[in-house]
């Protein structure tokens, strides 16, 4: 067991595939009991029942965090399931390819497309700040890792929504971490580069060998990688550790 988990409650939002999934699983093999929250209940239910298999206690949950109802649900279910609620990992977001604007620059972004990202990756982490601290605050306590991006440090060309997102996430992490320092709770955030995800994914047969170029390390990371810096943020082991934004992009960033 990793020290400083066990035995916590941590809610997981995006838990049912890529970054969400293998920091569930490293969560529930370092001891702590896992809410695993995604759209559906079935992709949710996937990942528990892969924590399951291997001894570990998760419950699947089902919702939308851009909905200020479904966030405080999940919250309640979390704690109605084992009783208290230690730390969560904000992790739930979409893509440009989601809402149909890959590629596309801003003065022809729909503003739709762009409203929908901000609402899950920004609004949806707002949300989910909002009534996690309020739950974590009655624990006396714990800490909160929020998914930002490298996106959230760089601009990209043709992803101006989800940019904005990002940024947004780390500004929101910063604040919140200011805010809630004083009553013990920790707010951090990562920022992947280019992992081997379901959202990485359909991009590689067109545009791998341009994203591969820019990374020095020459290869995707993989999602139990990210899955390690999460489980050590929300871990006692990062008990000083608060208001960061820890990059893990192969080096992408440092050109």
């Amino acid at each position: 067991m990793t020290d400083g988990m066990a035995g916590k409650v941590v809610l997981v939002s995006g838990g049912g595939s890529g970054i969400g999934r293998a920091s569930a699983r490293a969560l529930a093999r370092a001891g702590a009991a896992v809410a695993v929250a995604d759209l559906t209940r079935e992709s949710a239910a996937a990942t528990v029942a892969e924590i399951v298999a291997l001894g570990g206690r998760a419950v699947a949950l089902a919702g939308d965090v851009s909905r200020e109802s479904d966030v405080v649900a999940l919250i309640e279910a979390a704690r109605a399931a084992f009783g208290r609620l230690d730390g969560a990992f904000n992790n739930a977001g979409i893509s440009p390819a989601a809402v149909g604007s890959a590629g596309v620059p801003i003065a022809a972004l729909p503003e739709a497309a762009f409203q929908r990202v901000i609402a899950v990756n920004l609004a949806g982490v707002f949300l989910c700040l909002k009534h996690e601290i309020t739950a974590l605050a009655r624990e006396a306590g714990g800490a909160i890792v929020n998914t930002a991006s490298v996106a959230g440090l760089v601009g990209l060309a043709g992803s101006g929504a989800y940019v904005a997102s990002k940024h947004g996430v780390i500004g929101l992490t910063r604040t919140a971490a200011l805010e809630n320092a004083a009553v013990g709770i920790r707010v951090n955030a990562v920022c992947p580069g280019y992992i081997d995800t379901p959202m990485v994914a359909p991009h590689m047969p067109a545009r791998g060998p341009d994203i591969l170029g820019k990374v020095p390390f020459a290869r995707l990371g993989r999602a139990d990688e990210i899955a390690e810096l999460v489980l050590w943020l929300l871990s006692d082991r990062a008990s000083f550790v608060t208001g960061a934004a820890y990059v893990a992009d192969g080096g992408y960033s440092a050109a």
